[in-house]
């Protein structure tokens, strides 16, 4: 992706919402909700599979071979004409199913397809002896390969069933060098995988990671065409802040939960770049933290903390030093979508490492943690958080998050279950947001329900 990128064809708005009263201190969080909403303009519905570049890599021991026998061949007949691919199965070390001979790349046409298809039928998998090298591995060999593919969107579908060896620190490191140069796809098969570095394959390199019980064929078909919707490959999230602030951090939370590196401009001590992809029509939510002093600021003047610009489109963010009569009642700090991004943020968190505990036979940790993502689901609309709970517990009081864990849980079966909690695209968070936040009392400054006509607190008639 460090390739000849295409000109945008993207309409760009964006929205930000934070609380703008901030106690004035030292150390201070400004958390910032940031709307990116993408329309497409004038651009082909699909981009020309000739821009796109992807690495298969079957990471399968042979007692699974059944799971990709017809599945990878499917696949490839399904590709487009013109999609530079590659094939890669697994001894101790990657090796090239297809093309065969001294090509690395097979660019696609009826004849590529039909014999990749055949070649595929004796992928190389894991056989007894030494387990293959880990995770590390098959990202540096598609980091390898790619390098000598500059297209627009250069892509790596890993399929795995958790034979690979443990990492240790390894990925990691790798996947610091790999970020940027490609994005990647999970998809798992089975039930004894790991599903942590899994996760950590698809937060950096900014894709999904998944559990494929079956329909392996058309996971792979869907991971080819969501790339061909792709209009801009790489356009950056850059982040321009007043000197007072000293830490910016950002992070996607819709469609899918990902960490962004923040990249400071050299010679631009206060502006940060975070390098972003993949851009289709859409909308995309981040949470944009800043840490600021307010030494020497004036108090209850509007201040422009910093400007986020994506492509041509530019917002404020803008604050004001406010000193409140009473701190805000817990939970009501930060504007409104604020606190649903983050209350998200900790029910996918508690629902990953509930799971965890679970199938660690950590029963009791299990249930508090289940418990606490029930309650947020049942606060925020999350169905799809509570129909995951119900099948490994008891759901007696989602509201007041009483679960009770079925002893009868298969610890073997929740490798998938943690991949969802974990990378589950998810619509934009607006649609889990709070009612708007009722008028701010001018005496007192307290926050009063959407409906309330006076202050709770002091009494005062609300404008």
């Amino acid at each position: 992706m460090n390739s000849p990128v295409r000109q945008p064809h993207l309409g760009i708005q964006l929205h930000v919402d934070l609380d703008r009263d901030l106690a004035p201190r030292r150390n201070a969080t400004i958390e910032a909700h940031l709307r990116v909403e993408v329309t497409a303009t004038g651009a082909a519905a699909e981009l020309p599979a000739v821009e796109l570049a992807v690495v298969i890599a079957v990471d399968v021991a042979e007692p699974r071979r059944e799971a990709v026998r017809h599945a990878l061949p499917a696949a490839l007949r399904a590709l487009p004409d013109d999609i530079s691919f590659t094939v890669l199965g697994g001894g101790p070390e990657p090796e090239r199913c297809y093309p065969l001979g001294d090509r690395e790349w097979a660019v696609a046409d009826a004849r590529e397809r039909r014999r990749a298809a055949f070649a595929a039928g004796a992928v190389p998998l894991h056989r007894d002896g030494p387990r293959p090298a880990g995770y590390a591995v098959w990202a540096a060999r598609a980091r390898a390969l790619l390098a000598a593919r500059p297209l627009s969107v250069r892509h790596l579908v890993l399929i795995t069933d958790g034979s690979s060896a443990a990492d240790g620190s390894g990925l990691a490191a790798e996947l610091d060098v790999c970020a940027g140069q490609f994005t990647c796809d999970v998809f798992a098969v089975g039930s004894d995988f790991a599903p942590d570095p899994l996760l950590a394959l698809a937060e950096r390199l900014h894709g999904t990671a998944e559990s494929v019980e079956s329909g392996l064929a058309s996971a792979i078909t869907g991971a080819v065409a969501r790339l061909r919707r792709v209009h801009t490959p790489r356009l950056p999230v850059e982040v321009t802040a007043r000197p007072a602030v000293r830490q910016v951090s950002l992070a996607e939370k819709a469609p899918r939960p990902h960490r962004l590196g923040g990249l400071p401009q050299p010679g631009r001590p206060h502006r940060w770049h975070f390098p972003a992809y993949q851009w289709e029509p859409g909308g995309y939510d981040y949470l944009l933290t800043l840490v600021a002093d307010a030494d020497g600021d004036p108090l209850d003047t509007d201040l422009l903390f910093a400007m986020v610009s994506v492509g041509e489109a530019h917002a404020p963010v803008t604050a004001r030093w406010h000193r409140r009569a009473e701190p805000p009642p817990p939970g009501l700090a930060g504007g409104s979508s604020v606190r649903s991004m983050n209350a998200t943020t900790a029910m996918r968190a508690a629902l990953r490492k509930g799971l965890h505990a679970l199938r660690e036979q950590r029963k009791d940790q299990a249930e508090e943690l289940l418990g606490q993502a029930a309650r947020l689901a049942t606060r925020y609309g999350a169905a799809w958080v509570l129909r995951e709970i119900g099948t490994v517990a008891d759901v007696e009081d989602a509201a007041s998050g009483r679960v009770r864990v079925r002893s009868t849980v298969d610890a073997h079966t929740l490798g998938g279950m943690i991949l969802r909690a974990g990378s589950r695209p998810g619509g934009p968070l607006t649609d889990l947001a709070d009612r708007p936040p009722g008028p701010r009392c001018r005496h007192c400054g307290t926050l009063a329900g959407s409906e309330a006509r006076y202050c709770v607190a002091c009494g005062e008639e609300l404008l």
